[in-house]
């Protein structure tokens, strides 16, 4: 191409181009958004130079598995992602999205996602109005549309079957949604409402997804006792139905659990080799974060809040969810050594508590952490988040091993500053991605470095159908990350966790410098990423 047109040249790294082959030192050459050309000695020109000798330079990292909806509205520069490397996040998964937000039904809306999204405001939104108004991003952003929401939207908070009314009604919603842009439906099976459904509701959406070629992203029923049995129902909806499955956040938790890392990726290979369309991924850690109140087994939520609030009000009621936890351990988790594995994350209502054990505010208070658990739901009105230390570290070690597993920090945007800023969130918002490539790779050598990245860029990217994204590749949009492979590393902590992760010096999203010298630019070029044109 004629030498003035290029914007950037990225000097002499290392690269490693997302599809898993050898790294080599080359430049990369940056027109209008897009990489033009990777070569050695490329001309500069007028172009502007990032040196990156001694860096690695690959595809911007695609964190296939958040929950920044409930952030990126507040701080849309996503700096704990950017800070990554990240410049792509998949949102709405778990069965929660947004939208839409029916008339009558925003109030409980916000309700339901208040331990989530306790800082959001709700407001009455189809789909296709909810994209349309999303605000700039730093990042590009792939939506979802959640099955819980369509369920609560459709029903409410009702442990039944849907009518064949209710259902056509969450068909429509998805189709809206589909219209729209959204990737396809999450679902999350372990909580109500979604844990109220069955099979075959679920394939009935999925007839929607498979006709309108769309995907289907699932947190499993049980990730606890029964995670072999859920990873067996969801494979039964992938033979059923068309559709390319992600099993999310993939793990075993619980004590009587671990082990079966290896068992769940012979499962899953077993499925492809029958033809089923199906990937996973997985976060580097042992502590998972949830809802206090999804600790608990599903019917203490039916009804919505107010129904949850008054069965903790009633002693046979609370006997009842002691003996079942008593038999089967938390819902999803499993059996956990103690009270002391379960830390307060975020507490709107009670702040003070952030970083405090159930055990030791049991402690604190003379009574049981299980009588503990269940009144700090009542006191803050359901809206807790906390961290569980369930899983086991030779399982996370399989999976990050694992080429068939991608990244997906399963957290959100957030930043040390401001309304995101508040309580202790689970250091993975902060450091997936450096800890892999850190921790997991540098350090420990589990895995050679453009695996790694591979497991984060070119895997995700072919999971989702990505048209031109996730490789250094000529023509494909410039989405790059620039890291120093000898200082990239996690910093943040369970008890300090809004620290911004080392070692990532330079991210461009859609061509535009995101962050330069490590620091945040403040651009905003971040795409809205839709179905029907940025996908295969």
């Amino acid at each position: 191409m004629p030498q003035g047109t290029k914007n950037f040249v990225i000097r002499g790294g290392t690269i490693i181009d997302g599809t898993g082959a050898d790294p080599f030192v080359a430049d990369v050459a940056v027109a209008h958004g897009r990489i033009v050309e990777i070569g050695p000695d490329i001309a500069t020109g007028d172009a502007e130079t990032v040196d990156a000798t001694g860096l690695v330079v690959a595809p911007g990292f695609i964190d296939i598995k958040t929950h920044s909806d409930w952030t990126l509205p507040l701080m849309p520069r996503a700096e704990s992602k950017i800070r990554q490397g990240v410049t792509t996040e998949v949102i709405g998964h778990c069965g929660y999205s947004c939208a839409p937000a029916l008339p009558g039904k925003v109030e409980a809306l916000a309700e339901y996602l208040s331990p989530s999204a306790p800082w959001l405001t709700f407001r009455e939104t189809s789909f296709a109005d909810y994209l349309t108004n999303y605000p700039a991003l730093s990042v590009n952003a792939i939506h979802l549309v959640g099955h819980n929401t369509l369920r609560l939207m459709a029903m409410g908070m009702e442990d039944r079957p849907p009518t064949q009314d209710e259902l056509a009604h969450m068909n429509v919603l998805l189709n809206d949604a589909l219209a729209a842009g959204a990737l396809g439906m999450s679902s999350g099976l372990f909580t109500a409402p979604g844990s109220f459904s069955d099979t075959e509701e679920l394939v009935a959406l999925g007839r929607t997804l498979e006709a309108e070629g769309a995907r289907y992203f699932t947190h499993l029923r049980d990730e606890g006792n029964n995670v072999f049995d859920s990873v067996a129902e969801t494979m039964e909806f992938a033979e059923a139905v068309g559709v390319h499955v992600q099993i999310v956040h993939m793990k075993l938790s619980g004590l009587d659990n671990w082990g079966g890392a290896q068992k769940i990726l012979r499962m899953l290979s077993d499925a492809r080799g029958r033809g089923v369309t199906i990937d996973c991924d997985d976060y580097p850690y042992t502590a998972a974060s949830n809802q206090l109140r999804n600790l608990m087994p599903s019917w203490l939520q039916e009804g919505g809040i107010e129904g949850t609030l008054a069965r903790l009000s009633n002693p046979d009621d609370r006997a009842r969810l002691r003996r079942e936890v008593d038999a089967e351990g938390l819902n999803n988790f499993g059996r956990i050594p103690s009270w002391d594995a379960v830390r307060i994350s975020i507490s709107p209502n009670m702040p003070n508590y952030a970083g405090r054990t159930i055990a030791s505010i049991a402690d604190e208070r003379g009574i049981d952490g299980f009588d503990m658990a269940l009144d700090y739901i009542k006191e803050d009105r359901g809206q807790t988040r906390v961290l569980v230390d369930s899983i086991s570290e030779d399982d996370v070690r399989d999976f990050v091993c694992s080429s068939d597993v991608m990244v997906g920090s399963d957290g959100n945007s957030v930043s040390p500053e401001g309304t995101t800023g508040q309580g202790r969130p689970h250091p993975r918002f902060y450091g997936t991605f450096a800890k892999v490539l850190g921790h997991y790779s540098r350090d420990l050598g589990l895995l050679p470095l453009h695996d790694a990245v591979y497991k984060m860029t070119g895997a995700s990217a072919k999971a989702l159908g990505l048209k031109d994204r996730g490789l250094l590749k000529q023509g494909f949009r410039a989405d790059i990350t620039v890291f120093d492979p000898a200082t990239i590393a996690e910093r943040a902590t369970y008890e300090d966790p809004h620290q911004f992760a080392a070692g990532i010096n330079t991210v461009l999203v859609n061509g535009v410098p995101t962050l330069q010298g490590g620091d945040h630019t403040g651009a905003l070029a971040g795409r809205t990423l839709r179905r029907q044109t940025d996908f295969l």
